[in-house]
């Protein structure tokens, strides 16, 4: 590794540590000739699939992509952010897992949906309108129906999606 202050190619670590995740080494490390020290990260470089588009174009996988998706159906959200990185790297591994080369990007959607469904429920239905493009309220309203009936699996573990207590919304009143 070559020192970034004086580009000296000796350098020699000082401190390896573990990161909290698992997923990265970080390493201290000094310069042999201008006594410098400073840190690197090592981590395992794992080629993910490509993605196959709708339209039949083929791009490299982004993880920024695949996060900035949870983080715009979970904006404003009560969801603490270990468990959307959790979520994120849920997705990733079991692309990984899947084994091919290139996987359809409504795959990648499913994967992002069911992981959604476990973390909140109005992420997932605010992801699901745009993921499946609802053509009409029945087709949400058939969405929503179907997430409901599959609450208990996931009850207890996030607020209600609709809430027990109705208020009823009054109409303007001229005083």
């Amino acid at each position: 590794m070559h020192c970034p202050f004086c580009q000296h190619s000796d350098t020699r670590v000082i401190d390896s540590r573990v990161s909290d995740d698992g997923a990265t080494i970080r390493r201290r490390r000094e310069c042999e000739r201008c006594g410098e020290r400073f840190n690197t990260f090592e981590t395992a470089e794992i080629k993910l699939p490509g993605v196959i588009k709708n339209d039949g174009r083929r791009e490299t996988f982004d993880e920024r992509k695949l996060r900035t998706s949870f983080d715009l159906a979970l904006h404003k959200r009560p969801v603490a952010r270990d468990l959307v990185d959790a979520a994120v790297r849920t997705v990733i591994d079991d692309l990984r897992k899947h084994g091919e080369r290139e996987v359809p990007s409504r795959h990648i959607g499913e994967l992002v949906m069911r992981a959604l469904k476990k973390l909140d429920q109005v992420a997932f239905v605010r992801f699901a309108s745009i993921y499946r493009s609802f053509e009409d309220v029945q087709a949400f309203r058939e969405e929503i129906e179907k997430l409901e009936r599959d609450l208990p699996a996931i009850e207890g573990l996030q607020l209600p999606l609709l809430g027990d207590v109705v208020v009823p919304i009054e109409k303007n009143k001229k005083r």
